[in-house]
């Protein structure tokens, strides 16, 4: 059967496996922490109550700071861990987690100046805790919270919020349902105005979870004594009252030892006239194992919960390894087999926005639906055929001999200058594409979780896309600068050869006479202003015919020699770099991100932390069955 120590040291391990993982007080909130559904004793009381020294008193060492006024001015977080018999007694601090103190005197100077780090040497407070833990055999597993002491007035030295500021920090931790509370009060005082009784009555009105700790009795004026509070008529809890002689100031400065001091405990206890009756349940040592005894049955209480928490936290951490990945493989198979893994993750993707399944594919055609036909409406051509431009171009075709009949190499050098505008349009449609295409890369990489662990695979892989984008952007480029060109290498002769007859059927309606007629005005007009309206309208027909055209065969040429290549070919140049790197040199392509080495390292100290802690729990839970 699982003994009373084996539980609760269990529970000291899990607090402090959880405090050196940061998993209390640390700023990590997706994790449901274990440290707050386990039970712990706060310290309570008033300045110069004698916290510090019932505490030295339950360790059995001299290692608090001391002084006049406010001491505690941190939290300190005391986690005693028993040791087997004979072994060293040795103290470790969190924030120095590679050193082990043997010397106590250096525990309290290393207390001294972590509180000073924070708080600077002043008389201020911080809420920042002290982790420390002592590894003794003379200890009884427990997790102690020592708290600053409460306090009526500021001192010099102190804003005046003070008072508040301490009674908040010290209720930050008494009022959690788990918290036992240690409240100290003074023999010396009227139990009436305690401090630590008064907050812990407010937190705790029944007393279900305070323990009432009476020092300085042997300061107590002669004649008087504190059985009303003792024996629990003057202020009743649930739990028995104990009481403690601490060591005075003048033992303290000549050094005597804690053996001794329990010793002379115990012995006034037993001859104490007042106090003999009492005696087996007074005393710092008995209130040790009192506190171990009513943690036990907390614990053993709060076993179902603290399962059902640990088994959250297990499968909060399994999923949270899931989206970050496992470890990878050392070797080159492993690593290349990884690697075209996440690729095929990725190129899934980047097809899922092209085809549709996720949004930015549709960009695509907006660039063909709306950007090429507005950019082709742009175009001046109203400027290139102007009467003015039109009878500069037709004059100079003709050269030193005017045209007879129509001015062929007029319309011609007309109508390729026109198509040279098509050009730009062109290109921009292409530029536009390989802009999407790119985005779409970008956001694809982002989007592919498989690969936000490896910031080196995602740049060499986004540089190899982005360069394969831009080989079908100077593909695309070069086809589609070939149509433009095409329409201007063959003009369409069908379109002319209907210009003669219908300009004959408007200008013939009376037949062969008036066909004479005809031909004599045109030959009058040939050079007048009329004549050259009807050229640049033939002209502008042609590019209107043209403009229709290409606007349809450039989304063609565009999807045929980028979309389509990307959705097809888009990782070729990629597979064929990765496929001429040593081990060595795929192992630096799965270089992952510290930050998220570290979230994975972390996550599986706490799974392992977790697990462990469970399978013991759960072999304690069935050991007392």
């Amino acid at each position: 059967m699982a003994t009373m120590e084996s539980l609760i040291g269990l529970v000291n391990k899990i607090q402090r496996a959880c405090t050196v993982l940061g998993d209390h007080g640390g700023s990590d909130s997706s994790f449901s922490s274990l440290w707050e559904a386990l039970p712990s004793v706060a310290v309570v009381g008033g300045q110069s109550s004698g916290k510090s020294s019932v505490l030295e008193s339950i360790v059995g060492r001299d290692f608090l700071p001391r002084g006049s006024g406010i001491v505690t001015r941190r939290p300190l977080v005391l986690q005693l861990h028993k040791t087997e018999d004979g072994s060293q007694e040795y103290a470790e601090f969190l924030h120095m987690p590679k050193r082990r103190f043997t010397d106590f005197s250096l525990v309290r100077k290393e207390i001294q100046d972590e509180t000073d780090r924070v708080t600077g040497k002043s008389k201020m407070i911080s809420p920042v805790p002290i982790h420390l833990s002592i590894y003794s055999p003379h200890v009884v597993n427990l997790t102690l919270i020592d708290l600053p002491g409460l306090t009526k007035v500021a001192v010099e030295g102190q804003p005046e919020s003070i008072v508040k500021d301490i009674e908040d920090m010290v209720r930050l931790y008494v009022e959690k349902p788990n918290c036992i509370i240690l409240a100290i009060s003074p023999a010396n005082q009227d139990i009436a105005t305690s401090d630590a009784i008064k907050l812990a009555k407010e937190v705790d009105p029944n007393g279900d979870r305070t323990f009432g700790v009476l020092t300085k009795l042997d300061l107590m004026d002669k004649g008087t004594n504190a059985l009303e509070v003792l024996e629990g008529r003057s202020y009743r809890l649930q739990q028995p009252w104990v009481g403690i002689v601490n060591r005075s100031q003048a033992e303290i400065n000549r050094n005597v030892d804690m053996i001794a001091a329990r010793h002379k405990e115990r012995e006034y206890f037993a001859t104490s006239p007042d106090y003999s009756h009492l005696a087996s349940r007074m005393g710092s040592e008995y209130l040790a194992k009192m506190l171990s005894k009513h943690l036990e049955a907390v614990i053993r209480a709060r076993i179902p919960s603290i399962i059902s928490l640990i088994n959250k936290n297990i499968d909060e951490l399994e999923a949270e390894l899931d989206r970050l990945g496992r470890p990878i493989g050392v070797d080159a198979g492993a690593q290349l087999y990884t690697i075209l893994e996440l690729c095929r993750a990725f190129d899934k993707i980047f097809k899922e926005h092209l085809d549709g399944g996720r949004p930015g594919g549709d960009r695509i055609y907006g660039v063909f639906d709306n950007q090429l036909p507005a950019a082709l409406k742009k175009l001046p051509f109203d400027r290139y055929l102007s009467l003015q431009n039109v009878k500069k171009v037709v004059s100079e075709a003709d050269g030193y001999q005017p045209h007879l009949i129509a001015p062929e190499q007029g319309y011609r050098r007309l109508i390729e200058g026109a198509l040279h505008y098509f050009r730009g349009p062109a290109e921009a449609s292409v530029d536009a594409v390989h802009f999407v295409l790119k985005e779409l890369v970008r956001k694809s990489i982002a989007e592919t979780q498989e690969l936000k662990r490896f910031p080196s695979l995602q740049a060499e892989l986004a540089a190899a896309c982005y360069a394969s984008l831009e080989r079908f952007r100077d593909e695309s480029r070069k086809t589609v600068i070939r149509l433009v060109e095409m329409e201007a290498a063959y003009l369409t002769v069908e379109f002319f050869r209907r210009l003669p007859q219908e300009a004959e059927k408007s200008a013939n309606p009376g037949g062969p006479n008036a066909n004479a007629n005809a031909n004599t005005n045109a030959n009058l007009d040939r050079y007048n202003d009329g004549h050259f309206r009807r050229i640049a309208s033939n002209v502008s027909s042609y590019i209107r015919m043209t403009s229709d055209t290409l606007k349809n065969t450039i989304p063609k040429a565009t999807v045929h020699c980028q979309v389509r290549e990307a959705k097809h070919s888009l990782l070729n140049l990629f597979y064929t770099q990765v496929g001429k790197r040593e081990g060595k040199q795929l192992g630096q392509m799965l270089d992952e991100d510290p930050q998220l080495m570290d979230r994975r390292l972390q996550c599986a100290k706490r799974l392992e932390l977790y697990k462990s802690a469970r399978a013991e729990i759960e072999a304690v839970s069935w050991g007392r069955s």
